[in-house]
């Protein structure tokens, strides 16, 4: 006699119900087994494709790149809806010219943004992968510049012409510390007809191994007498901002290296071309025995100038390849 509420179970249903019960316990299984082969596989995915942030498949310089290329590519966008918007604030007739010059001006940055990406991917294939943070240790610096290949005396003053402008480069007997480094100040100011457009502060300082390095600088640029920019200006130390080599104490054919490096600001690097170059100009000449650069930065791919170094001065002349335009070493005024 059955529980009162309860229905009763026959002798044909039971054999019936624990085949149910099989069933749903392998069906069960079969579905926690296919759970595990697919988290298995996604693992697989994530370990192979996100590698674990400072293990031995990191890249740091291509994430830096990569990194560069999205900020480029969301500034893009964010130009374009103000110049949209500045658009649609003009009389009806004139709006879609500036529409289609905004599209075409987006396209145009979409452009740049993508070769300064290649360019800063070329500069990671040949320095490698390491991120870009060396060690300054302020008691392994000297007092005073003596690199043959860029002296710096003060109260020394070089004076630069070419392409339509006067560049006055002078040593000053000032200086400033950095990272705990003593750097020297050089004062340099480039001129067009008389008037200043561009006077930069620029921070050096030498190593007990003889390679200057580059600490910072400060760019103002002019039209018209007013000021009207900083861009390019950092300073080791701060805001991300490492300091380069602007001359390696044993220059050889070949060697590439950083000559500063604040990202989206100041990217600017230097390959040793040649150490027997030979160059004439109105202060100075080498036979031979120049160190021949070529500088180049990624925030302008395809722009380079070719410098020439003579010892005990410096750099005495300089070349646009692309347009052959030489600036020239024209006075040497010494303390």
């Amino acid at each position: 006699m059955g529980s009162v509420g309860k229905p009763e179970v026959t002798a044909m249903e039971v054999p019936q119900a624990k085949n149910d019960i099989k069933q749903d316990i392998e069906s069960r299984r079969l579905a926690v087994q296919k759970a595990f082969q697919l988290s298995s596989v996604l693992l697989l995915v994530c370990l192979v494709v996100a590698p674990t942030q400072g293990g031995p498949d990191d890249k740091p310089c291509s994430r830096v790149a990569k990194a560069a290329k999205d900020a480029c590519g969301d500034q893009i966008e964010a130009d374009f809806s103000i110049a949209i918007g500045k658009c649609n604030n003009l009389p009806i007739s004139e709006r879609d010219a500036c529409r289609q010059q905004a599209q075409a001006d987006k396209q145009d940055a979409r452009e740049q943004c993508a070769e300064q990406f290649n360019a800063r991917r070329d500069v990671c294939n040949t320095l490698g992968q390491t991120e870009y943070h060396p060690i300054i240790n302020p008691a392994e610096f000297v007092d005073g510049i003596t690199n043959p290949f860029f002296p710096l005396t003060p109260g020394t003053t070089l004076i630069y012409s070419g392409g339509g402008e006067v560049d006055t480069f002078t040593v000053t007997d000032k200086t400033q510390t950095i990272l705990g480094v003593r750097c020297i100040v050089v004062h340099d100011v480039v001129a067009v007809n008389g008037e200043v457009i561009e006077d930069t502060l620029d921070r050096f300082a030498q190593d007990s191994k003889g390679n200057v390095w580059y600490f910072g600088e400060v760019s103002q640029e002019f039209e018209n007498g007013e000021l009207v920019s900083l861009e390019g200006s950092w300073r080791a130390g701060v805001n991300g901002a490492q300091p380069g080599i602007i001359m390696k104490a044993d220059p050889r054919a070949g060697d590439v290296y950083r000559q500063e490096f604040l990202l989206n600001e100041a990217e600017d690097l230097a390959e040793v071309m040649a150490l027997n170059g030979s160059a004439m100009v109105p202060a100075a000449s080498c036979n031979n025995d120049c160190l021949v650069t070529r500088e180049f930065t990624p925030l302008e791919p395809g722009t380079t100038a070719n410098k020439y170094y003579a010892r005990g001065i410096g750099v005495i002349l300089e070349v646009d390849p692309s347009t052959g335009v030489r600036t020239e070493l024209v006075q040497i005024i010494r303390p």
